[in-house]
């Protein structure tokens, strides 16, 4: 663009930001912290999702102190439902660096915030941006997006040099002087308007500057990427109950010496308290006996009596998973170092994933159900 359209272009999203904008909570401070938690949580999960998450999270982790001296268990048990939970580990790792490093202060330095863990180029830009006004164009797919479609950018977005061609266009399109509301605005235009499928240029209102609208290729940009081909996982888990009402969870897995087959399990219950849990080879009664009897060491387990639950669906990234769930009365729980034994309704105070969690609903909707038939 030449410099008066520059400006033209400038003026006008930033006109439409301010009268627009969504009325978001992590939009109502220049505060580092309550920035990067946003950006944080942002990453790959809806702001519909985020909100009440990043509400709970900020109650009780206000600051950087409070979120580095804190257990992990405890940051885990708030981030849990919301997915992606090596963010929430890093989180607090990042955490205790400031705490460690800068006195529990947000380095202000670049080099200094890329050096945290979990902080890319992106999210260095966004924090330093918003909350500083330092003048740096944020990047991440939403802007890529806009930016692609503006100068009719063909191709796959995410390939190296694109992207970096990408960051060199956003560069120059930044207004300097508002680098926080910009970054934000080119946000929201992806976000709200110039969408994935279906982009809405009669609402743009940057879309007289667009080339791809020009071109009439605004819908072909991007490229769809290639998807990995799913993978389908049949799981079987055992929930135990014994005279007491309670139930056992293991702690977070490391990777199976045992059996390898089950090596994936640790990412799909994300290394948080689950159930016991096995990959299903042949067939679920087989995997069944063999979590009974030598995974757990129920020596009785022949002559208990499992009661297959409603069917459970889980999918994380590009595995989907079918979990044959168990409920089983046992007069004693197995002793393992290190587990859980509590009833089915406390088990959402620790810290546990989605598949977790449809097992424990599946288990209690079953419990319900025949305590009202009796």
């Amino acid at each position: 663009m030449k410099n008066v359209e520059l400006q033209e272009f400038r003026k006008a999203l930033l006109g439409w930001f301010q009268e627009f904008q969504r009325d978001l909570p992590w939009r109502k401070h220049h505060d580092p912290y309550r920035i990067w938690i946003s950006e944080i949580m942002l990453q790959q999960t809806r702001v519909a999702a985020v909100i009440p998450y990043y509400e709970k999270f900020l109650a009780r982790f206000p600051d950087v102190q409070s979120l580095a001296s804190a257990p992990q268990e405890e940051v885990l048990r708030l981030w849990s439902g919301l997915g992606y939970y090596s963010r929430a580990r890093n989180l607090q790792k990042a955490a205790q660096q400031m705490a460690a490093k800068h006195a529990g202060q947000f380095p202000r330095q670049r080099e200094e915030l890329l050096a945290l863990e979990g902080i890319g180029e992106y999210t260095a830009s966004a924090i330093l941006s918003i909350a500083f006004d330092d003048k740096h164009a944020a990047l991440d797919g939403n802007v890529a997006r806009v930016v692609a479609r503006l100068e009719a950018i063909r191709g796959d977005l995410r390939e190296s040099k694109r992207w970096r061609d990408l960051q060199c266009k956003a560069d120059q399109l930044l207004e300097r002087d508002s680098a926080g509301d910009w970054n934000q605005a080119m946000m929201e235009l992806g976000a709200t308007i110039c969408l994935p499928r279906s982009p809405q240029c009669l609402l743009c209102p940057v879309a007289n500057f667009c080339q791809a609208r020009k071109l009439g290729i605004a819908e072909n940009i991007p490229e769809k990427r290639k998807k990995r081909a799913t993978v389908s996982i049949q799981l079987v888990s055992v929930v135990l109950l014994d005279a007491k009402n309670r139930s056992l969870l293991l702690p977070a897995p490391t990777t199976s010496s045992k059996n390898n087959a089950d090596d994936h399990i640790p990412s799909l219950v994300a290394k948080l308290w689950h159930f016991p849990t096995v990959s299903a080879l042949a067939n679920c009664e087989d995997a069944l006996e063999r979590l009974l009897h030598h995974e757990l060491r129920i020596k009785s387990a022949k002559s208990i009596r499992p009661e297959l639950l409603d069917k459970i669906r889980h999918a994380v990234t590009y595995r989907t998973i079918s979990i044959a769930a168990y409920l089983i009365g046992v007069k004693q729980l197995p002793k393992i170092s290190g587990a859980q034994y509590l009833s089915l309704e406390k088990i959402q105070f620790l810290p546990i994933s989605n598949l977790t969690r449809k097992i424990a609903k599946a288990a209690l909707k079953r419990l319900s159900a025949t305590k009202n038939t009796h």
